[in-house]
């Protein structure tokens, strides 16, 4: 069994062609900008959406562990004090609270994936989300060794924190790994991520020997990231590693934001402004001269 929060279906972004998209849960990293910090924590967790509270109080009592208060009309919720049972988002009658990420299967999720096979061609297919999926691997293995017999196309989306025993399982069943190259200065990949150690290098350096196909994506963040060095940096790790088959800007966005809060957690890029087109291109221009 599995703990995931998402399964996405009809991506166009997430690998070639079409494809499901199942979003796994936990990640030992903590980057600031991550627009699915759900994903954070492997277990289930209760989210709250201030917006669509009406304060009627109906979540205080059936709550065992008292994580609902309300004081001067203003609801509080302890998320600490949380253990996601669900007993008050089954009693919000305006579906302020709900609770993300739950148990599946592997043959749960490949039914899913089974249901657009029909659309996948010969580039579409599986891929594997989060979080970061390695963190539960017996389950990721499963589900890839699924659509290993069904013939399904299948990616990981990694952040390369990968131990070696589980990135060689991976090898023989992975057609592509979508690997975040976040940034050049460790110690500032330690500041911003929470990042521990070299077994980012690691990773790429046993995909180069075993010429695992890899897509590089850059996340850019207005403020931390978004220096002519790193990615040109990034350009030249695709020079040397002939397993780099593309590489791929993804500038940052707001859009995630919002669930912060929802889940207890301070934001610390609040009022950063999405890159307008120019500044996409410009980047685009410095990884691809």
């Amino acid at each position: 069994m599995g703990i995931i929060f998402d399964i996405q279906r009809f991506c166009y972004h997430d690998g070639p062609g079409i494809r499901t998209t199942v979003f796994f849960k936990g990640c030992q990293l903590r980057c600031a900008w991550c627009h699915n910090p759900e994903s954070f924590r492997i277990q289930p967790q209760l989210r709250y959406s201030s917006r669509l509270c009406t304060g009627c109080g109906q979540c205080v009592s059936p709550c065992p562990r008292q994580a609902h208060s309300f004081l001067d009309g203003m609801h509080k919720v302890d998320f600490t004090a949380c253990i996601a049972c669900g007993a008050c988002v089954d009693a919000c009658p305006s579906r302020a609270l709900k609770i993300t990420g739950y148990e599946a299967d592997p043959q749960q999720i490949m039914d899913v994936v089974l249901k657009d096979r029909r659309y996948y061609g010969i580039e579409g297919g599986l891929t594997v989300s989060g979080g970061e999926p390695t963190l539960q691997p017996d389950f990721l293995l499963e589900l890839l060794s699924l659509a290993r017999q069904e013939q399904i196309h299948t990616c990981l989306e990694t952040n390369g924190y990968i131990p070696a025993h589980v990135l060689e399982a991976l090898l023989p069943l992975t057609d592509l790994f979508l690997l975040d190259y976040k940034l050049t200065d460790p110690e500032e990949l330690q500041r911003c991520t929470q990042a521990q150690g070299p077994l980012w290098e690691h990773t790429l350096k046993r995909l180069q020997e075993t010429s695992r196909p890899v897509v590089l994506r850059l996340p850019i963040i207005p403020g931390i990231n978004d220096l002519p060095e790193h990615i040109s940096q990034a350009a030249a790790l695709a020079k040397t590693h002939s397993c780099i088959r593309k590489t791929e800007i993804m500038p940052y966005h707001s859009l995630g934001a919002g669930k912060w809060d929802e889940l207890g957690l301070t934001y610390a890029l609040a009022g950063t402004a999405d890159p307008d087109p120019e500044q996409k291109r410009c980047w685009d221009r410095i990884l691809h001269p």
